[in-house]
């Protein structure tokens, strides 16, 4: 039987084919010569007189007798030590996830049992504080932070972040729970299950595509945010971007720009790793989540 792609007309594939190419084009250039400059040196990813310096790389050559040279990364990582803002990242973005999902599997399954009236409101209320801009909510806790001397450490951090995200994995989740039959809490609780251990022994087994969903939605929140960070941690804890931000410099300070293109390139490849190897548990979690069954 042949494919739906196939019984297309010949235009029509061309067409779509040609719009799919475009779109990659479009969506992967900006990554592919960010990568490229990374190996260049300023005076070339940047040239104004002659922008083919940029795939030549003269001036590198001038430099460096080569046209390619890791000085870029050398100078983010060693010098600059963008290790330790890597390793920063990868704290907040774990305890973000894990406080995030222990947090939202036990308040949507509860929500999504319940049927009491306020579980709507609740709800409600959740989607409202998400939809406000965080930099609202980290305003707020600036004074406390400061008065209790907690500002610029990893912990508060951590706090603002689960507090920003939670509703969102809270919503998520809650769908997700909302889509598994609840003959299947009955069922478990007839074999001699408390409520806890269907829970944790029927229902979470089920639906562990959605959590693998929701999990990496929240850790690209945390992986990404740059607005609580850059406000809520000190220079020595900073995470990826705020350090990213650091090397382009200010107006008082002198930075740079071939560090922070370096530092943006082994930012993002981490990304494409984890969304290549979870590929199959996101589309499974998301159509999960879309349909009724």
């Amino acid at each position: 039987m042949a494919s739906k792609a196939q019984r297309m007309p010949l235009g029509l594939r061309i067409l779509t084919y040609g719009f799919v190419f475009v779109w990659f084009i479009l969506a992967a250039f900006p990554f592919f010569w960010t990568f490229w400059g990374s190996f260049k040196v300023e005076l070339d990813f940047f040239s104004i007189a002659d922008w083919t310096n940029a795939l030549t790389g003269e001036r590198t050559k001038a430099a460096y007798d080569s046209a390619f040279t890791g000085a870029a990364y050398h100078g983010a990582w060693v010098q600059e030590e963008f290790w330790r803002n890597v390793i920063n990242t990868f704290i907040v973005c774990f305890f973000v996830v894990c406080t995030s999902l222990t947090i939202g599997t036990l308040g949507g399954y509860a929500l999504s049992r319940s049927s009491f009236r306020y579980t709507f409101w609740l709800l409600i209320t959740a989607l409202i504080f998400r939809a406000m801009p965080p930099i609202t909510l980290v305003a707020g806790y600036l004074l406390p932070f400061f008065e209790w001397n907690v500002w610029g450490i990893l912990p508060t951090t951590i706090i603002v972040l689960v507090a920003i995200n939670q509703p969102f994995t809270l919503w998520m989740l809650h769908s997700f729970f909302q889509n598994i039959p609840k003959e299947l809490d009955e069922s478990a609780k007839v074999d001699g299950c408390t409520q806890f251990q269907a829970f944790r022994h029927v229902i979470v087994p089920v639906m562990w595509p959605g959590v693998i969903t929701t999990g990496l939605f929240s850790f690209l929140l945390a992986y990404n945010d740059f607005a609580v960070t850059a406000m809520l941690l000190s220079e020595s804890n900073r995470t990826m971007v705020p350090a990213i931000a650091a090397f382009l410099g200010t107006t008082y300070t002198e930075g740079n720009v071939m560090f922070a293109v370096a530092a943006v390139v082994s930012a993002t490849a981490p990304l494409f790793i984890l969304v290549m190897f979870f590929q199959r548990q996101i589309v499974s979690g998301l159509t999960a989540g879309a349909v009724k069954g």
